[in-house]
């Protein structure tokens, strides 16, 4: 999946994350129409399911894939990323130490699992 992508397609996709944050940052008041404790609840919860999941599917498992729709609808509320830059979300991830950190917490694994799940569900669904 994400392997076979090379590294320019990917990071235009991280260049778009940050567009488009920038963006809605600026034009939403740093997203202040978000119920910060609610969204972190909901991703807490998410992503106990799918660490559940990590050891025994794929990441393109229609299991998964049915997860990532609900991260995909949580990151919305923030705004409506675009396919290249909801593939960024997933490699920002990994690219820095905290949200690293904060996500293989729940799954030595987390990351490298998000980072391909979110691919599938971008070239798939978006």
């Amino acid at each position: 999946m994400i392997n076979n992508t090379d590294d320019a397609y990917l990071n235009s996709c991280r260049d778009a994350l940050q567009a488009e944050q920038t963006k809605s940052l600026s034009q939403t008041n740093n997203w202040e129409h978000v119920d910060r404790e609610k969204v972190h609840n909901e991703w807490d919860l998410l992503y106990k399911d799918i660490a559940q999941l990590i050891d025994t599917n794929k990441p393109e498992d229609e299991e998964v894939q049915k997860l990532m729709g609900k991260h995909y609808a949580i990151a919305c509320k923030f705004y409506r990323p675009s396919k290249k830059a909801y593939i960024g979300m997933g490699l920002f991830y990994n690219d820095n130490e905290d949200m690293k950190n904060y996500h293989n917490a729940y799954h030595p694994k987390m990351v490298e699992f998000l980072i391909d799940a979110i691919h599938y569900y971008s070239e798939t669904y978006l």
